[in-house]
């Protein structure tokens, strides 16, 4: 037989209900948001990095791998598709021959530079659900629960 939460004590009823709610409104949420940026003809790993050399600039692959906090092959793979569309170009670093940065073409910023600000809004009115201090709050727990966990 299954045991219920309320077995388990109240904290940790407490913290198994809000990992849920965490869990359903990042799903919920992340759908929402991968749906919009389909649009654009983009998956969510290339449309993120267009985002982070969009506002970053150029970067390593190592590097966009850490921010968004996927593997180098995964990252590898997601650029070379960007690079087959011509969006994205790998060159060598100025200050380390053996490093290779990527950098967004003409066309990757344009297309940044057109849907970025679209998307901005989508998120903007997606999340206008909450109060402007509902959303400051919700982003310092959030940042508080990350932190911790990251340690």
């Amino acid at each position: 037989m299954a045991k219920s939460t309320r077995e388990y004590g109240e904290k940790a009823q407490r913290a198994l209900g809000m990992w849920v709610k965490l869990a359903r409104a990042y799903a919920t949420f992340n759908k929402t948001t991968v749906k919009d940026i389909r649009r654009y003809g983009l998956t969510q790993p290339q449309f993120g990095v267009l985002e982070c050399i969009g506002h970053l600039g150029p970067m390593s692959i190592g590097e966009l791998s850490r921010k968004m906090l996927v593997s180098g092959g995964n990252m590898t793979c997601v650029v070379d598709n960007l690079e087959k569309e011509d969006l994205v170009l790998r060159r060598h670093s100025d200050e380390d021959r053996r490093s290779v940065i990527v950098v967004l073409t003409k066309k990757g910023s344009d297309l940044f530079e057109t849907i970025f600000p679209q998307h901005a809004e989508f998120i903007t009115q997606t999340a206008a659900v909450l109060t402007v201090d509902e959303q400051e709050e919700l982003a310092r727990l959030l940042k508080k629960l990350g932190s911790a966990i990251e340690r």
